[in-house]
């Protein structure tokens, strides 16, 4: 071989393919402020909408006067839900099948609800003119407690539908009910229950809390009533259902409607949802024949977009003497506010908070959710988690510490004896998940080895030892964590969304001299689509990462696609993209061999090129094979070299991770310091380490967020206490810890490249080992401690310890 001719190994480093710590080429853009976001949009002629909003939690709405703010020049028009009806735009389906009011219609269910949409020339105007439109309101009672919600007192929020005895997931048995989804072995479990050697019991609530991206909501409609087109850009995480969402509100045939998602900054589950803000930008702009503008402030984000959690879990664990688990049950009742519109998969009303067995081998369990409405906004998307395996997450590994607690055993111990094995793989849940790889025991040694286990716990009973003497008031509590998820949704055999399967696609086109572009369903808001797509491409047809590049978020030009959520992009839409390529390179071996002059069978693939078997120095590149493709007649083969995949994947990938955190808590202030974070993460195939690390680093800082102290809270008159950043934490650098990252590779076998998926893991796996960390400080420290419920601020903490005698 020629000295210049490259090796294989310098070949496969040159196309920046799989396994490449590649920098994000999106960044480049971003970092000098050219990012094209929904504010940046400009379009002649376009005007602003904005929202007269509700001050009260419920009440009838008894007369809207529009007349001052019609007065004020530059307002264009008032839209209220007697505009819409005669649409029949009034009302709209949500993603759970329930409807929600897109305009107040009668009365208002929370604070904060849009009542009346205003259009004005500048944002500036309707900001002034929603402030002039009377509403006559009367106050109703409120309910902010599920708890509540069913009794005989209990005001009935939802009289639109109070005498309906079915809803879209079965039986009702109460006007604020909402369904009741059972999975799991009921009597059985109960039976295991009743005949336990051990039986630990506790109620552990994740409160409501918001994703709030960087970004808030927004969109800009434009009809174009020439032509009879309506293209709407916005925020959306799923933009080919909004545009099917919008055809059957609209009755515009989809084929004129173009969606567009431009840069998102963020979304974390908080833009996959369709908006009254949406609906109403497109009706002010057929009404009025200029595009509309609509984008939230800051306190309409948090106080009417999509929440997320707000599940009261009640639990019972089971286990003989030694600790080996027999039984796991869980009632959770699930706030969902004034609308059910969880974007949830249809046959999933509580998602899949049927992982909440967990990494272990439970053999009976029974979970029971109940769907709630309160006066609360509506929503419940699955903020930076994959449909509430957050929620799950957390109530098994808080519960694995109660019993833990109750068996008198460590808790790492505990887990270890649990774990379902390797050779367990792939492994049926007893809730009905089937498990597709992993590799627990190696995961958990190695983290347990790599924070010096052993050592901690020595130093917490020294620790232990000097509080009692009076010698130092700062706790130490040590949490762990090892938690599976459940992503990549998913299987149209059991996913869909208002009635369409939970695929993905990829359609690519190499160009003559040999670059290529990729379209794809999916939309990145930060997770580096187009970074790590081309890597799989790069490695799947041997052309340079550099050289590919990555569309999305255009309905005109991407494949159909459900979108970017529940960390589906790599387990789905990465594998479309891998079948894609493999296309490629099929119908590109054929062009290879006829240029070879050797049968197909007679060639093989390598790295970057087609090599004559036996014959190395006899080949053809990919970009040659490109260029012949389109300048060559090939007997029995098209022109060109193009391909398309839609994937819908046999089965969910299931990543997991081992977490430690480390933490000192000052018992008579409850503030607290992180001094080791340990996240060991399997995400399958790494595809690209760096983006994995900067995607747990990103999670983990949520995760610390959600913990120790973000929270939506509401008074008992519904209204809302945390509707601006003064009051609802999002950590800076000042409080966000070091983090350590480290990994091991359990490969899925059904994914092409053997990828699971990364980016919701750290803050699923995150907020258990926080909040572990916090209650085994108490538990070590305190007296008859099992569990103190989430979020974890300085006062909260210092409460508890006050409350269990610490501050005597």
């Amino acid at each position: 071989m020629n000295e210049m001719t490259p090796t294989k190994s310098e070949r496969a480093a040159a196309l920046k393919g799989l396994g490449t710590s590649r920098k994000r080429v999106e960044d480049s853009r971003f970092t000098q402020g050219k990012g094209n976001y929904i504010d940046d949009i400009k379009m002649p002629g376009m005007v602003f909408g904005d929202f007269v909003r509700s001050p009260y939690a419920h009440a009838r709405v008894k007369s809207i006067n529009a007349e001052r703010a019609l007065e004020l020049p530059g307002v264009i028009a008032v839209l209220t839900a007697a505009d819409l009806e005669p649409l029949s735009l009034h009302w709209m389906p949500t993603l759970a099948g329930d409807k929600q009011m897109v305009l107040a219609d009668g009365k208002v269910l929370f604070q904060g609800q849009e009542v009346a949409f205003v259009v004005a020339e500048d944002r500036y105007i309707a900001a002034d003119a929603i402030e002039l439109v009377e509403v006559d309101y009367e106050e109703l009672p409120v309910l902010v407690d599920p708890m509540k919600a069913e009794l005989d007192d209990a005001p009935i929020l939802r009289e639109d539908i109070a005498d309906q005895k079915t809803g879209a997931h079965g039986a009702r048995r109460h006007p604020n009910h909402i369904f009741t989804w059972e999975q799991g072995e009921k009597e059985a479990t109960e039976a295991v229950l009743s005949g336990a050697d051990v039986v630990a019991e506790e109620t552990v609530y994740y409160h409501r809390t918001h994703p709030c991206p960087l970004e808030t909501c927004g969109c800009v409609a434009s009809m174009d009533k020439v032509n009879g087109k309506l293209t709407l850009y916005g925020t959306f995480q799923a933009p080919h259902v909004v545009r099917t969402v919008a055809s059957l509100l609209s009755g515009i045939a989809e084929h004129n409607i173009r969606v567009v998602s431009p840069d998102i900054g963020g979304g974390f589950g908080n833009k996959v949802g369709v908006y009254p803000g949406y609906v109403c930008s497109i009706v002010a702009s057929i009404v009025t024949g200029v595009p509309v503008k609509w984008v939230e402030d800051r306190m309409d984000n948090l106080m009417a977009t999509a929440f997320a959690r707000d599940y009261w879990m009640t639990g019972k664990i089971a286990a003989t003497k030694e600790g080996k688990i027999t039984g796991l049950w869980c009632h959770t009742i699930a706030d969902h506010g004034a609308f059910d519109a969880c974007a949830d998969p249809t046959k999933f009303p509580a998602g899949f908070m049927n992982i909440c067995t967990g990494s272990y081998d439970i053999p009976t369990a029974y979970l029971a959710v109940d769907g709630i409405y309160t006066n609360k906004a509506p929503g419940g998307v699955a903020y930076r988690c994959s449909f509430r395996v957050t929620e799950a997450a957390y109530f098994i590994e808080r519960m694995i510490e109660v019993l833990a607690i109750k068996l008198d055993m460590d808790a790492g111990e505990l887990r270890k004896i649990n774990f379902i094995k390797k050779d367990q793989f792939p492994y049926n849940s007893a809730l009905g998940w089937e498990f597709d790889s992993g590799d627990y025991h190696t995961a958990w040694d190695k983290a347990m080895k790599a924070v010096d286990y052993d050592g901690l716990r020595k130093e917490q009973a020294e620790r232990v030892k000097a509080f009692k003497k009076g010698e130092t008031r700062k706790m130490m509590g040590i949490g762990l964590c090892h938690f599976t998820e459940i992503v990549g949704a998913g299987p149209m055999k059991n996913c869909d969304i208002l009635g369409m399967g939970m695929f993905d696609s990829c359609e690519i086109r190499i160009h003559p001299t040999g670059s290529a572009i990729a379209r794809l369903g999916t939309i990145s808001q930060g997770q580096g689509h187009a970074t790590t797509f081309a890597q799989i491409l790069a490695s799947e047809i041997g052309i340079s990462a550099d050289d590919i590049t990555i569309e999305e978020g255009d309905t005109d030009t991407a494949p159909y696609g459900l979108g970017t959520y529940g960390s589906r992009s790599t387990p789905v839409a990465g594998a479309a993209t891998a079948m894609a390529g493999r296309k490629i390179r099929a119908k590109a071996q054929m062009i290879a061999a006829y240029l070879l002059e050797v049968h197909d069978n007679d060639i093989e693939w390598d790295v970057d090129r087609f090599v004559v078997k036996g014959a190395e120095e006899r080949f053809k590149t990919m970009k040659e094979v490109a260029y012949a493709s389109y300048n060559q007649e090939i007997p029995g083969v098209e022109p060109g070299l193009e391909a398309v995949s839609y994937y819908d994947p046999p089965n969910m990938t299931y990543p997991f991770g081992a977490y430690v955190c480390v933490m000192d808590i000052d018992v008579d202030t409850g503030e607290h310091e992180i001094r080791k974070f340990y996240a060991l993460d399997d995400c399958g195939t790494r595809i690209n380490p760096m983006i994995i690390e900067g995607q747990v680093h990103g999670g983990l800082t949520e995760a610390l967020a959600i913990t120790m102290g973000q929270e939506i809270a509401y008074d008992e008159m519904g209204t809302h206490k945390t509707a601006t950043l003064m009051d609802f934490f999002i950590p800076t650098a000042w409080e966000t810890p070091h983090y350590e990252t480290d990994f091991t590779e359990t490969p899925s076998p059904h994914h092409p490249i053997g990828a699971k998926g990364v980016g919701e893991s750290p803050n699923v796996g995150g907020v258990p080992a926080f909040s572990n960390a916090v209650n085994d400080a108490f538990r070590a420290f305190g007296v008859n401690h099992t569990h103190t419920d989430m979020p974890h601020d300085h006062w909260r903490i210092w409460k508890t310890a006050r409350d269990l005698g610490m501050h005597d």
